[in-house]
């Protein structure tokens, strides 16, 4: 039963990240007075699968300087780590089909958040280690950049999670749902947490406004530069899925998880639920890339460690005292 669930959450996940390029493709058209993509299929719908078929019949190219084997394994093991990730989410309240119990999330871990913090970790050195593989000078500066950004940021990200997990007494995802249902969602007392997650969340996945590990005009693609075909393809399932990942992470962190606010008995369309608050938060990734400039990278860097991490510190510290105060 767990590898047939398996099964579906991953064929879900990438049907999620193949439509959410479609979306984002047809977001930011409109949001520029165009169209987006209109001709493959009915309002384009066909369109990711046209660009699936155009990546897999692309010629993947080696350079000739690469490092072989870490050149290939990197986008492998960015794209691993990302649909692993999405393991531990719940995204419903489980249900018995003819006699054999379908929890709502494929593994429900005591410590299920440190799991998905530990994958993103991991995922980083696919990124550090395909800019350096690629022996070229602009993926060389793209996975520097990358390593200083997601190891600053990861740190207020972390500590974000901080008050919700005093709140939730739980390191177990399920736990901390429950948790909200039978008190508040925890997006109202966690607001600046929340608001540091989010701001963490797009840094993480090298989203603009803060794509400086990417930035075209000034690295040319940065640790992708020189891939191609499915290889490249790789590498941007890995951001879109992370970035799906961080939404339904803050979806259950958050706003409830599959819960839907004061009719427990509507729990029972709970995926319908996480799918519609999970939608709203991609929509949010994507009009941040089509209405905010770019920023430089000193900005970036100040930001992250002047700003986010002493706000994340305090909302850990004043969650704490209150918590101990409350008991």
């Amino acid at each position: 039963m767990a590898i047939i669930e398996c099964g579906i959450i991953i064929n879900l996940v990438m049907v999620a990240f193949a439509y959410t390029t479609w979306l984002e493709r047809k977001v930011l058209g409109r949001m520029q007075r165009r169209f987006g993509p209109n001709r493959a299929g009915p309002f384009g719908l066909l369109q990711p699968i046209a660009d699936l078929v155009k990546l897999v019949r692309k010629e993947s190219f080696f350079p000739s300087a690469a490092h072989e084997l870490p050149y290939i394994l990197a986008p492998i093991l960015s794209t691993f780590t990302a649909l692993a990730a999405f393991a531990v989410i719940p995204w419903g309240k489980g249900w018995t089909v003819h006699g054999y119990y379908v929890p709502g999330a494929v593994s429900s871990l005591p410590i299920s958040l440190i799991l998905i913090f530990a994958l993103g970790s991991i995922g980083i050195y696919g990124y550090i280690v395909g800019g350096w593989a690629s022996e070229s000078k602009y993926s060389i500066l793209g996975s520097m950049r990358t390593c200083a950004q997601l190891v600053s940021y990861e740190v207020s990200l972390a500590l974000s999670v901080l008050g919700v997990v005093l709140m939730g007494q739980s390191l177990n995802l399920v736990d901390i749902v429950n948790k909200q249902q039978s008190t508040v969602w925890f997006f109202i007392p966690q607001f600046v947490g929340l608001c540091v997650f989010l701001l963490g969340g797009i840094a993480e996945t090298s989203r603009p406004p803060f794509d400086l590990p990417e930035a075209d005009t000034e690295l040319v693609a940065g640790y992708h530069t020189e891939y191609s075909g499915m290889r490249w393809g790789l590498f941007q399932m890995a951001e879109y899925i992370n970035m799906i990942v961080l939404s339904s992470l803050a979806v259950t962190l958050f706003f409830g998880g599959w819960h839907f606010p004061w009719v427990p008995s509507l729990d029972k369309f709970g995926p319908i639920w996480f799918c519609l608050k999970l939608a709203i938060l991609v929509n949010a990734f994507i009009w941040l890339r089509a209405s905010q400039p770019r920023l430089r990278y000193d900005q970036l860097m100040r930001f992250g460690w002047k700003i986010l991490l002493p706000a994340a510190t305090i909302n850990a510290l004043v969650t704490a005292l209150l918590v101990v105060w409350v008991k």
